[in-house]
């Protein structure tokens, strides 16, 4: 099995920018997509960046799209999540996960390993 942690997250004000980071140890040649989600109060959980490894395909949800920016080490080791201009709308719990599926559709549901979360604020 693999274990995530995050971390990174914190407060900020709207416009600023935050780095999250989610290290990988255990199984990790086991991982085909690392995906960044996150969930709001009373807000389902969401996909807002993912990367398929063996592609090098990358997934953005539109609202995050020319603000985030996700990367890794080829070694699928760690993840990060670069977030920029951010929004009051982007206040949420973070979290990473793994896809273990060659292909990924990007729903929660379908990976198999999650962090335990990293809270992001962004105030008005």
């Amino acid at each position: 099995q693999v274990q995530l942690v995050e971390s990174g997250g914190g407060s900020v004000q709207a416009g600023g920018s935050l780095r999250l980071s989610c290290a990988a140890s255990g199984r990790t040649f086991s991982i085909y997509t690392m995906g960044w989600f996150r969930q709001a109060p009373g807000k389902e959980r969401e996909c807002v960046a993912a990367i398929t490894w063996s592609t090098g395909n990358i997934y953005y949800a539109d609202s995050v799209k020319g603000r985030f920016a996700i990367s890794g080490d080829t070694a699928k080791t760690t993840v990060y999540l670069q977030m920029n201009t951010l929004k009051p709308e982007d206040t949420a719990v973070y979290y990473c996960a793994a896809d273990y599926r060659r292909y990924s559709d990007y729903v929660p549901s379908n990976f198999g390993s999650w962090g335990q979360g990293t809270q992001v604020t962004v105030s008005s």
